[in-house]
C-alpha cells in the first residue's frame, strides 16, 4: 500500500498514523488494534497489559535523569466513529481508510478519517519508539468503545495503571487546555408497530432530508446545526390531519454521537392528494431555507417517487405517535452554562432512528457538565415515551470532569506554552465527554489535562487534521514531558 503521508514531520508520528489508519477501528471492533499495539510493544521489548475490553497499557522507562520521576500517562481511544457519504463504498469493517493529503491537511476519501482518536494513538507509538526524547517513566494506556459508551475505561483494572500524572490527547483545538467536561448518558426509546397491510392504490414517495453538515453532538451542538431527524418529524407532525397519507417507515443517522446529516421517510399518498402533500412540502422547504441559512445553508428537502416494493405501512395510531415522538423527544441545547461564558451546560441529540420489523426505536446522546440537568432530560425523554406508549431504556453512562483548582500538570502546560509562544494557552471546559471524568471516578487522586492538535468536522466525512499543527502540538508535548522530571 502507498505510504500517502511519507515525508510528513513528525515522521514517526504520521509513519504510525498511516499504520493504523489500514486497520478497522470502529467502536466494537477494535481487536485488530488492540492486537496491533500489543504485538509492537512485544516488537520493542515494552512490558504491555492487555484486558478482556481490549484496552491496551504499554510502559517504558523513564530515560536518563528521569528514572525516578513520577510515571506520566499518555492516554487516548483506539475507536473511531465510522461515517461516510452515502454515495462512497466503502466497508468499514474491513477496508482501510483511504488518506489523502491536502494542503496543511490529512482527510479521508469520503469517510471519517479517525484522527479523532488515532492521533493520540501515533503520538504514543512514536514516544515509545523514541530513543533520543527525554521523558518520565510513561504508560501509554489506549482504550476501546470510547465514541459509543466508554466502556473500555470505565471498566479498565486499577491495577493496570500506577501513573497518576495523565495527559489526555483527545481536545481538538490547539492552544487550548481542557480541564473539565460534561459527563453523559444514551437513552433508547422503542414504539411497537401496529401494521396496515392495505397499500394498493397509493403513490409510493420518498420524503428526504439532506445536505446538512451534521457534526459532534456534544462540540458541535452549539453551532445549532440542523438534526435530520427532527427535521423529518416536524414536516410529518405538521402534515398529520391536514393531508391524508400512509407511513411506511423512517430512518436516519448512523450513530448517537453524531449530529444527523440525512433522514428518509417513505410515504404512501393517494393520487387525488399527491399535489396537497408536495404544497406542504414547498412550505417546509421556504421556512427551513429561512431558519437555516446561516446554521445550514445546503439543507435540502427531498420529495420524488420511490421505486422499491412497500407491502405494508404504519397503522394511523402508530404512524402518529411515532411521529409525534420524533418531534417531541428532547434535542439540541437544553441549558447553557452561567458560570463559563459560552459553554453549553446540557443538550441531547436524536442521533438515529430506525423502523425496524417489530418496533421503531431512537437513540440519543444526552450531555451535561451537571448531572441532575442530565437526568432531567432523559427523564423529559422517560414522560414523553411512556405518554405515547413506548418504552425507554437507557445506558453507558459516564461522569463530568470538574475543574481542579490545584493541578500541576496544567500549570506546566501553561508554563511551558507561554515559554514557547509568549502568551497564555486558553484554559476551557467542553460539551462532551472526554474519558478523563472516568479516570478521576476510578482514581480521585490523579492530575489530569487534555490538549491536542487542530481537527476540524470530526465525526463526519469532512474530518481534516491540520499538519503543521500536529508539528507544533508534538513539539508541545516532548517540551512538557521534559519539564516533568
Amino acid at each position: 500500500m502507498k505510504d500517502v503521508l511519507k515525508g510528513l514531520k513528525p515522521e514517526k508520528v504520521f509513519h504510525y498514523f498511516e499504520i493504523i489508519s489500514r486497520i478497522p477501528r470502529g467502536s466494537g471492533n477494535e481487536k485488530g488494534i488492540s492486537d496491533y499495539l500489543v504485538n509492537f510493544a512485544k516488537e520493542k521489548g515494552l512490558d504491555v497489559v492487555q484486558d478482556s475490553y481490549n484496552n491496551v497499557v504499554i510502559r517504558k522507562n523513564g530515560t536518563e535523569g528521569y528514572e525516578n520521576s513520577p510515571i506520566v500517562v499518555i492516554q487516548g481511544h483506539m475507536d473511531m466513529v465510522c461515517e461516510k457519504n452515502s454515495s462512497k463504498v466503502h466497508d468499514f469493517e474491513v477496508d482501510p481508510i483511504d488518506l489523502i493529503v491536502e494542503g496543511d491537511f490529512v482527510k479521508a476519501n469520503g469517510t471519517t478519517l479517525g484522527a479523532d482518536n488515532g492521533i493520540a494513538i501515533a503520538y504514543g507509538l512514536a514516544l515509545l519508539d523514541s530513543e533520543d526524547i527525554p521523558h518520565p517513566p510513561l504508560e501509554v494506556v489506549i482504550t476501546t468503545d470510547e465514541e459509543t459508551g466508554m466502556s473500555g475505561a470505565a471498566n479498565l483494572r486499577p491495577e493496570d495503571v500506577k501513573g497518576r500524572i495523565l495527559i489526555n490527547i483527545d481536545n481538538e483545538e490547539e492552544g487550548q487546555l481542557l480541564v473539565s467536561c460534561a459527563g453523559g448518558l444514551r437513552t433508547k426509546v422503542a414504539l411497537n408497530i401496529d401494521w396496515d397491510y392495505d397499500v394498493e392504490g397509493y403513490k409510493k414517495y420518498s420524503l428526504m432530508v439532506r445536505g446538512l453538515k451534521g457534526g459532534h453532538s456534544g462540540m458541535d451542538i452549539i453551532k445549532q446545526r440542523g438534526n435530520a431527524n427532527k427535521i423529518l418529524g416536524r414536516v410529518l407532525t405538521d402534515i398529520i390531519g391536514k393531508v391524508e397519507f400512509k407511513l411506511a417507515s423512517f430512518n436516519g443517522g448512523a450513530k448517537d454521537n453524531a449530529i444527523p446529516r440525512e433522514a428518509d421517510a417513505i410515504v404512501l399518498i393517494k393520487e387525488e392528494d399527491v399535489e396537497s402533500f408536495k404544497k406542504f412540502v414547498e412550505h417546509w422547504r421556504a421556512i427551513f431555507k429561512n431558519e437555516y441559512r446561516k446554521a445550514d445553508p445546503e439543507l435540502l428537502l427531498e420529495f420524488e417517487a420511490y421505486e422499491g416494493v412497500v407491502t405494508k405501512a404504519f397503522s394511523k395510531d402508530t404512524r402518529d405517535k411515532a411521529a409525534k415522538l420524533l418531534y417531541l423527544i428532547p434535542n439540541g441545547i437544553q441549558t447553557m452554562s452561567l458560570d463559563i461564558e459560552g459553554l453549553v451546560q446540557s443538550s441531547s441529540n436524536i442521533g438515529v432512528v430506525k423502523t425496524l420489523e417489530d418496533k421503531i426505536t431512537y437513540e440519543s446522546a444526552v450531555r451535561s457538565s451537571v448531572k441532575s440537568l442530565k437526568h432531567d432530560i432523559v427523564n423529559q425523554t422517560i414522560a414523553i415515551g411512556e405518554a405515547l406508549g413506548a418504552e425507554v431504556s437507557t445506558h453507558s453512562e459516564y461522569p463530568e470532569w470538574q475543574f481542579d483548582e490545584d493541578s500541576r500538570i496544567r500549570k506546566v502546560f501553561q508554563q511551558v506554552y507561554k515559554e514557547m509562544y509568549g502568551k497564555e494557552p486558553e484554559i476551557v471546559a467542553i460539551h462532551a465527554g472526554v474519558e478523563c471524568g472516568l479516570f478521576k471516578e476510578k482514581f480521585p487522586d490523579i492530575d489530569m489535562i487534555s490538549f491536542g492538535p487542530n481537527l476540524y468536522d470530526v465525526h463526519t466525512p469532512d474530518e481534516r487534521m491540520s499538519i503543521s499543527s500536529v508539528q507544533r502540538s508534538w513539539e508541545y508535548l516532548l517540551n512538557v514531558l521534559k519539564n516533568l522530571k
